[in-house]
């Protein structure tokens, strides 16, 4: 392991949070970049030595769902760090299926720091919502790792990116990131300043992921026939819905459970190319877990925590 990044996911397992059940001892962290150390017997693919990332997605690979390229809906998928040990360690093991190239140009810490939000983020945008040139977005929790990665997506889009985040510095760092417009969603009101920036008609698609504390704004922020689509429920699973204004606008609501294999390729290939580009908050040494898990609980990041064993 050269380089692990932190995700929400990560505080949920040490949670125990029912959906995400796990042996103890367990080592976390779904997102891993390397250095093939050894390979199992029969294994092809990979080579000792070469430099990869783990696609933290694991599927059967053989159920109608899998081998229709919708790896993410397999019965039995489960996610690198949480449905098996992960890459907060020195070393790791993964299927050899999973480990993917990457470029000599490509750092372990932007290698690390792309696939589980990236991913996501790529397959609610493009795969789910369908997002178009010219449209308008909201991105949610902008300075979270899948709202970083949702802004470049949706300017690589070509849309128009509206940006809510907490705290100015955030909004800031947003505006830094690509978005055309920044909101402080802790001192104002979101679905006015969104109302502002489109002449009262809001916006084409928006990016949900924190739950009850900013779907219902994220709803009446959409325009009629706009489209909302949600990863996550960071603040809560359950959120309030006025089935009035859902039918009255031709509202559509989608679910986005990470992304499928040929998704994460592309987004690689972007990456690799430099069009889309991993927004690292800080690496820390490995032995800083703790630490870094504390920073991401207070909310004091803006894009991916990454540790490093050389760090």
């Amino acid at each position: 392991m050269a380089a692990a990044a932190l995700n929400h996911l990560d505080l949920w397992v040490r949670q125990g949070i029912p959906a995400y059940p796990v042996s103890l001892p367990h080592i976390g962290g779904a997102d891993v970049a390397g250095t093939v150390a050894e390979v199992g017997d029969g294994v092809s693919t990979v080579t000792v030595g070469d430099r990869v990332v783990i696609a933290p997605g694991l599927s059967c690979g053989r159920c109608p769902h899998c081998r229709s390229g919708r790896d993410n809906l397999c019965k039995t998928y489960r996610i690198f760090g949480a449905g098996c040990p992960g890459g907060f360690a020195e070393y790791t093991v993964a299927p050899a299926d999973n480990l993917l190239p990457i470029p000599e140009t490509l750092p372990f810490e932007a290698a690390a720091a792309f696939p589980l939000t990236f991913l996501t983020a790529w397959h609610m945008l493009i795969g789910q919502a369908r997002l178009l040139r010219g449209q308008d977005l909201l991105v949610m929790s902008g300075g979270s790792g899948v709202g970083s990665a949702a802004i470049q997506i949706g300017k690589w889009a070509g849309a128009r990116v509206i940006a809510a985040a907490g705290g100015a510095w955030k909004q800031r760092r947003c505006l830094e990131i690509g978005a055309d417009v920044a909101i402080d969603y802790a001192r104002e009101d979101v679905v006015a300043r969104v109302n502002a920036a489109t002449g009262g008609r809001g916006v084409d698609v928006a990016v949900e992921h924190a739950g009850p504390a900013t779907f219902a704004d994220s709803l009446r922020a959409l325009a009629a026939g706009g489209t909302l689509v949600t990863c996550g429920a960071t603040t809560g699973a359950t959120a309030e819905v006025d089935l009035r204004r859902l039918f009255s606008r031709e509202i559509s609501i989608f679910g986005a459970r990470m992304g499928t294999r040929t998704e994460l390729l592309e987004v690689l290939r972007l990456v690799g190319t430099g069009e889309l580009s991993p927004v690292i908050d800080t690496v820390l040494p490995l032995s800083h877990l703790r630490v870094a898990e504390e920073r991401m609980a207070a909310r004091a990041v803006f894009g991916k925590i990454v540790l490093s064993p050389q760090a």
